[in-house]
């Protein structure tokens, strides 16, 4: 989540991008003018944090209190973590109160001892500091235009006068349902300054889903971005006794109604109302309260309400950005591109936050980004720092591989040569940091291909590429590290306002997602023999508690205030933080063994091209079992896998003998070759089982790709075990039938 530049090229007007240039041998690599449509990376998905928002509260270790009427868990003798210093009276570590305060975790010295601030304080010193530098881009017709950091504080404080004028009540939500936007970027802080809770809703809920986050956060005003999501709102809104307003902030209202209004209205309200009301607002706030909501996507459970502080928000911008040396605007202004979803925490740190501090400019992505748009504003922005969800990579590292399969041969043979030539150097880069010396081969590498890549993607200015919100093949990282692109993992959870751990240059380990960020500290809960245990958090970013949740608060929360996060890790001799499951994940079988699926089912995936998503089944089962989806084609408008292979899939078919196209023809093992190669992948993977309870004995390939739509997916395309599970229990349960022996004469039926 870290955004920093290395060209001192700041966008400060409408902007108007040049051509990425002769890419004829860049198709040598593989990377061509228009890459492969991203529709199904992350269709609503978000940044590693690797562990999802839900990861913290799906944790079922007890903690040693219980919840107590105030909600409050620790008292005023709360025992030091370590060395860090805690008050010893006042209010507690957490609360579920819409309207608490909490104590913050502040150190004696370092990051962790800066200065708390509010959300306005935070805004209000860039303002001052960067007023007139652009805040915002957004594409009307094929021109860029911005807005300036004043323009922006500006529009936020008459959006949060109308937020009033239109009745939002003090600690009451402003639901935001759409795609990222100027308009949503203003709404939401309008509705912190303004007194209220700013709540994002995932684009794919249901009505019903709207509703339950709507009611849980009592919610005043809704801010919907079009009449298909007007709709949903629609449905719901006698059943909302607290909604006042709803705001449409694209496109003309088909039909006018009481209290809908769009947007130009919304503004007008505020516009002139005198500034006395919120002003006395804005100076009531403390850093200790809670201004913002983020909502867990709920695959176990309805989702929670995760309660973030205003400190929460800017101390943890303020501790990345100095951590991840994030240049001034005064210096080299910092450039991204805002198109995951604002539900989401990630999004909102990289797209909001952190530009905030430093007075970063934010562009917008095009609605239809993931479906094939984000290339080309990826070339046209050229962003000084860059997040994608692994699927992201997957799609981008897809199509190089398509195009470049199509190239000539001595086309192929540089590539080759490069690539060997870039996996080497950044390896040893990798071990020896910056005592490694850069061959000459490399500089020619670099000349030849590496540029010419990274100017095609449109990451040409860009020193920080990250990936994260969900676990990222090996594969992946080492395809990309080839063409000089390391991908660095990012790691946190909605609870930890996002990122925890972070990966960055000078501090690399190829699948570890990186170091600590000073303030913040990691534990590891009941290490197994292998050192590898819970991981926790500390830190003045770990989260308020689950709005009207106190039961939840104190899963996700001991005694000491630690934040548990549900995932297994462990730290090595350098202190670099490797993942390698999830205690609500771990297999156990009924021979009482203990196997985390994630790594098996990324071992599957690497060495078996074909395959798109594996589930490892198995608990409280004699054996390991494996359900898997191959390749296709997404519909671009629903999200929804179609039966159509996709190139590379069909490419595999045919280097097989197979002249496969379709799901339908693989699936079930109808074709013999394709099902040689998987078993064959199969096998390489389980010769490299840590025991024979670690091997695969039985698998199959399914009818149709997992997907959001179809519900095996939540909106960070994490995979929803109890349903797939419930999905598919008949062939699941296929594979555990005994087999019935013939009866014969020599074999009777065993009596009754």
């Amino acid at each position: 989540m870290h955004l920093t530049a290395c060209e001192p090229t700041a966008m400060s007007t409408a902007v108007v991008m040049e051509h990425p240039g002769d890419e004829s041998l860049l198709q040598s690599c593989g990377t061509a003018d228009s890459l492969a449509s991203l529709e199904d990376a992350a269709a609503e998905s978000t940044a590693n944090e690797s562990s999802e928002e839900e990861s913290a509260c799906a944790r079922e270790v007890q903690t040693n209190t219980k919840a107590e009427q105030s909600t409050h868990t620790t008292s005023g003798a709360t025992p030091r973590p370590d060395s860090l210093s805690l008050p010893t009276k006042g209010t507690e570590l957490w609360t579920t109160h819409r309207d608490g305060e909490v104590k913050l975790r502040m150190a004696e010295s370092g990051l962790g001892a800066e200065t708390p601030l509010t959300v306005n304080q935070m805004f209000t010193s860039t303002v001052q500091r960067f007023g007139s530098y652009p805040a915002l881009g957004w594409k009307e017709g094929e021109q860029w235009k911005t807005m300036t950091y004043s323009e922006y504080y500006k529009s936020c404080r008459t959006a949060a006068k109308s937020f009033l004028k239109l009745g939002l009540e003090r600690y009451h939500g402003v639901g935001i349902l759409g795609f990222n936007s100027t308009e949503w970027f203003i709404a939401d802080i309008a509705a912190i300054l303004a007194g209220g809770f700013a709540v994002g809703i995932y684009t794919t809920n249901s009505p019903e889903a709207c509703q339950y986050v709507a009611e849980n956060c009592q919610a005043n005003i809704l801010v919907v971005e079009n009449h298909k999501q007007l709709q949903k709102i629609l449905q719901i809104q006698d059943k909302l006794p607290h909604l006042k307003a709803i705001i449409q902030y694209k496109d003309e209202l088909k039909e006018k109604k009481p209290n809908l209004y769009t947007w130009a209205e919304f503004m007008e309200l505020g516009r002139d109302e005198p500034d006395t009301q919120l002003d006395d607002i804005i100076s009531s706030q403390k850093p200790n309260q809670c201004c913002t909501l983020i909502y867990t996507s709920g695959t176990t459970g309805q989702p929670k309400g995760v309660m973030l502080s205003h400190d929460n928000l800017t101390w943890t911008a303020v501790a990345t950005s100095q951590h991840v040396s994030l240049n001034d605007a005064d210096k080299l202004q910092e450039v991204v591109v805002s198109y995951l979803p604002l539900s989401h925490i990630a999004a909102q740190m990289i797209d909001i936050w952190l530009p905030m501090k430093a007075g970063g400019v934010t562009y917008f992505a095009q609605p239809d980004a993931l479906k094939g748009s984000l290339a080309n504003t990826l070339r046209e922005i050229r962003p000084t720092a860059f997040l994608g969800v692994p699927r992201v990579w997957e799609k981008m590292q897809e199509k190089m591989k398509s195009i470049g399969a199509k190239s000539s041969t001595v086309r192929r043979k540089v590539a080759s040569w490069a690539k060997d030539v870039g996996l080497q150097t950044n390896l040893n880069k990798m071990e020896l940091g910056s005592n490694s010396r850069k061959p000459l081969n490399y500089r020619l590498a670099k000349h030849l291909v590496f540029r010419k890549v990274r100017k095609a993607l449109g990451l040409d200015r860009c020193t920080r590429c990250y990936t994260g919100a969900a676990p990222i093949t090996k594969d992946t990282l080492e395809f990309f590290l080839s063409l000089d692109i390391p991908l660095f993992e990012l790691y946190g959870m909605s609870e930890s306002s996002g990122p925890h751990t972070i990966t960055q240059a000078n501090a690399f380990r190829l699948t570890s997602c990186g170091k600590v960020i000073p303030g913040c500290k990691t534990k590891l809960s009941n290490p197994d023999d292998e050192k590898n245990g819970e991981i926790c958090f500390w830190g003045r970013h770990v989260f308020m508690g689950y709005l009207n949740m106190p039961d939840k608060t104190e899963e996700a929360l001991d005694a000491e205030g630690w934040l548990h996060s549900g995932d297994l890790g462990k730290l090595d001799e350098n202190n670099f933080l490797f993942i390698t499951g999830r205690i609500k994940e771990l297999i156990i079988t009924a021979g009482g063994e203990n196997i985390p699926p994630v790594p098996i089912e990324d071992a599957v995936k690497e060495a078996i091209p074909l395959i798109s998503n594996a589930m490892l089944i198995g608990d409280k089962r004699k054996f390991l079992s494996m359900l898997l989806t191959v390749k296709c084609q997404i519909n671009g408008e629903t999200g929804v896998p179609e039966d159509e292979l996709t190139p590379e899939a069909v490419e595999f078919c045919r280097k097989l003998g197979s002249s496969c196209t379709r799901v339908t023809e693989i699936a079930g093992g109808r074709d013999r070759a394709v099902q040689a190669a998987i078993q064959d992948g199969i096998n390489r993977v389980n010769e490299k089982a840590t025991s024979n309870a670690q091997r695969i004995q039985k698998w199959t390939v399914l009818d149709q790709d997992f997907s959001i739509p179809g519900g095996e997916l939540g909106p960070t395309m994490k995979l929803k075990r109890p349903v797939v599970m419930k999905m598919y229990k008949e062939q699941i349960e296929s594979f555990y039938k005994e087999v019935v022996t013939p009866v014969t004469p020599d074999n009777p039926l065993p009596p009754k």
